[in-house]
């Protein structure tokens, strides 16, 4: 017999992804309600074009008449309706008075704080779990926080960032939700204390993996609550929000002025005008969102230690990520693996692979990072307990310290002029075979290197200025600098350019030329490659080596094995 699962809300940005998650559960009888019917059928049949393996039907419900819940007859009630700023529990209880199970996704901080002194006696009689923030906050961040200190002896400071693309539907909920506090006084803990800020204030960048820089600002979320409730942090608990497109951002900063000055009560009379001219706005952006939570603190063996859990996704499908605690918690009831009973916020309660195996199916792909930011070594900074993974004549060329090492190399420079220009800028080889050694030396937060091809030499400054930035660094070529991502691979490692500027100013990504770079240990030896190409211009340069130590020599055949390079990207 099929379980009856009520989605209320179903035809919201994130009820109608919750559905489309839901409807792959042949166990359940799911029942699609809100308030327009024709937009409920039209979700209906789509559902079941699709394949759905759950029976679904339809049914109008307005969330503001819970006593007709009862018609329903629910086994489960999902409320993915919002916005939760200003409700109040009758949905949730008139769930568990008829001996249903609930689960909303609810992040009014408010709400999600007074849930379980509402719910938890009428949940207990009943004999069934109440949930609530079944959601991206607190569900998913605190699943992925859990993962990252796992072991460690100390949490100093975590925060939370979302960024949702600029393009991905917003319902009119959503946007009523972020104005409700833009402006408005917002406690956090903040520097070992709590304090009070300004809603939408705090502007900052975050490097978010698969995304690049984007702005957030102090949101007022559950987890502001529940990081420091839940985890021992000392220092920071913060949770903050970024809109893709930079003018809206710090629009809406600008515009949550007069809230902080008195002038206006809140701005959330302006969703409807707001929410037309994102859309307009939006076009200057992308359907790529993501969110990230990052950790600073000591690791098992006490060691000062930063780590990053990101989750980044392609193509629209930011908006599944919300719905996806609360599929993995109505999974979890129905295969019998939660039994708890009572009412609690979704805080610890999921693992972060039941999560993610919601998601699964999406283009959304997920990223955890550690560094250490103390050690002397610049990749071991960056690239924290997975250095200690790398091959070891990896290790051994970028331990620190002097080193020379030698061997040879096989270059190749573009025909095009930029590319002839580059070669006596830089001091760039001839294409062809050469001779090859590198010298390493320490240099202030980072490395100098300095290349000698033949006759040719050239030199860059590898460095990590700004050691809050997990896993990038930067290389400097005079005025030039490039901003890397560093990834360890099987073979090795290879960095990935996300940013460049000439003189510190700042230059656009559409103009910056593709490089692919990397280093392998294979047999004892050091290989390495780049290759550098401009999508207009064509290839610049490319060239490729194996390296020794200067003392153990190196033969000609020891380097012909080497993948070939190809210019072409």
């Amino acid at each position: 017999m099929r379980r009856r699962v009520v989605l209320v809300g179903a035809t919201g940005t994130f009820g109608s992804r919750l559905a489309a998650m839901l409807a792959e559960f042949p166990e359940i009888e799911l029942v699609l309600v809100a308030r327009r019917e024709g937009a409920l059928e039209t979700l209906r049949r789509s559902l079941e074009q699709q394949g759905a393996a759950a029976h679904i039907v339809a049914r109008p419900f307005d969330r503001s008449q819970p006593e007709k819940l009862a018609e329903l007859s629910p086994w489960l009630v999902v409320d993915a309706a919002g916005p939760f700023q200003d409700s109040d529990y009758r949905l949730a209880l008139a769930a568990v008075r008829l001996g249903a199970h609930y689960v909303d996704l609810a992040d009014g901080r408010d709400y999600v704080a007074g849930f379980g002194s509402a719910l938890n006696d009428a949940a207990r009689k009943a004999g069934v779990l109440a949930v609530t923030a079944a959601s991206s906050t607190p569900a998913l961040s605190h699943a992925a926080l859990e993962m990252l200190v796992e072991g460690w002896r100390q949490v100093d400071d975590v925060v939370v960032a979302i960024s949702p693309g600029a393009r991905a539907p917003r319902g009119l909920s959503v946007v009523e939700a972020i104005l409700s506090y833009v402006g408005q006084p917002v406690r956090v803990f903040d520097s070992g204390d709590w304090r009070t800020v300004p809603g939408w204030s705090g502007l900052r960048t975050v490097h978010m993996p698969g995304l690049g820089k984007r702005f957030v600002s102090i949101c007022e979320t559950p987890d502001l609550d529940l990081l420091p409730e839940r985890f021992p942090i000392r220092r920071n608990a913060l949770f903050k929000a970024g809109l893709e497109v930079p003018v809206m951002h710090l629009g809406l900063a600008l515009l949550g002025l007069p809230v902080r000055w008195g002038l206006l009560s809140s701005l959330r009379p302006l969703a409807k005008p707001l929410r037309a001219l994102s859309g307009i706005l939006a076009l200057l952006g992308t359907d790529r969102g993501g969110m990230s939570v990052e950790a600073l603190g000591h690791d098992a063996e006490d060691r000062p230690t930063h780590a990053r859990w990101a989750l980044w996704a392609e193509t629209g499908a930011g908006p599944h990520t919300p719905a996806a605690p609360a599929a993995a918690m109505v999974r979890a009831l129905i295969d019998g693996r939660e039994t708890r009973r009572g009412a609690m916020a979704c805080a610890g309660m999921l693992e972060l692979r039941d999560i993610l195996h919601e998601l699964a199916h999406l283009p959304i792909l997920t990223r955890a990072d550690d560094g250490l930011p103390e050690s002397p070594v610049l990749f071991e900074r960056l690239l924290g307990r997975r250095w200690s993974g790398l091959p070891a004549s990896v290790r051994a060329v970028h331990g620190g310290g002097h080193l020379s090492v030698s061997g040879r190399a096989i270059a190749r420079i573009g025909a095009n002029l930029p590319a002839r220009l580059l070669r006596l800028l830089l001091g760039l080889p001839y294409s062809g075979r050469h001779k090859a050694s590198v010298t390493l030396e320490p240099a202030l937060d980072g490395e100098r290197w300095t290349r000698r091809f033949g006759s040719s030499q050239f030199a860059s400054l590898l460095t990590d200025t700004r050691r809050k930035r997990l896993g990038l660094f930067e290389e400097r070529f005079g005025p030039l600098r490039f901003t890397f991502d560093l990834r360890p691979t099987p073979a090795g490692v290879s960095w990935e350019l996300c940013g460049w500027s000439v003189a510190g100013l700042p230059l656009p990504g559409w103009l910056a030329p593709r490089i692919r770079a990397g280093a392998e240990g294979a047999g004892g030896l050091y290989r390495f490659r780049v290759l550098v190409a401009h999508r207009w211009i064509g290839p610049l340069f490319a060239y490729r080596g194996t390296l020794v130590p200067a003392a153990s020599g190196i033969s000609d055949d020891a380097t012909s094995s080497s993948p070939s390079v190809k210019l072409p990207l």
